[in-house]
């Protein structure tokens, strides 16, 4: 089942998933990722106890109920942990930039004062008549 059918099942079937009473699909993206394990859990305990108390290999409603429970609190796992990811990421290449910044910055000072007086007042000269 694809992901947007999926969505598109729970909620003409108004899904509600068991946390601290029950939440519906919509409110499973605020979670925490630890509150979603908590769900999968749950719902897994579930499948487990419905499939232990049927002699046939049929699947009842509740049991496809389930099944796509459970496949919507995965995605919404690992959704949330790649944008955790992605955003660890531009957090990383946003601090190595600002420590790039700074270490150009004092070279440029570094090369400032290693510049003769006549160099820095031609330098001055030059900006006082721009």
């Amino acid at each position: 089942m694809t992901n947007e059918k999926m969505f598109e099942v729970a909620l003409k079937n108004k899904f509600r998933f068991p946390f601290k009473g029950l939440v519906s699909t919509e409110d499973l993206f605020d979670l925490k990722v630890e509150d979603l394990d908590a769900i999968f859990k749950t719902l897994n305990s579930q499948l487990k106890r419905v499939k232990e108390e049927s002699l046939l290999d049929t699947k009842t409603k509740e049991d496809k109920e389930i099944d796509v429970k459970i496949e919507i609190v995965k995605y919404i796992v690992t959704t949330k942990l790649a944008e955790k990811k992605l955003h660890l990421k531009a957090r990383e290449q946003k601090e190595q930039k600002q420590k790039i910044l700074a270490i150009l910055s004092t070279k440029q000072n570094e090369d400032l004062q290693n510049k003769s007086v006549e160099e820095l007042k031609a330098m001055l000269n030059e900006l006082d008549n721009q």
